[in-house]
């Protein structure tokens, strides 16, 4: 799991940058794909250094 450093709103989604900075690799997920994963967006939005992604199974997880 890699941790998320910054994201940023789209149209239909949220962007997520993950790594280390300068060498950050992104994903995208609609708003419908969050729910799903039970994520809340506008906490995401908020504090995205609460979250990370499995690149394996390509989901956002909340960090304990």
């Amino acid at each position: 799991m890699k941790d998320i450093v910054a994201t940023r709103k789209m149209e239909n989604g949220i962007a997520c940058y993950y790594g280390e900075t300068g060498r950050e690799g992104f994903e995208t997920f609609t708003f419908a794909d969050l729910i799903d994963m039970k994520i809340n967006a506008l906490d995401l939005l908020d504090d995205p250094r609460n979250y990370g992604i499995d690149e394996k199974e390509r989901r956002v997880v909340m960090k304990k």
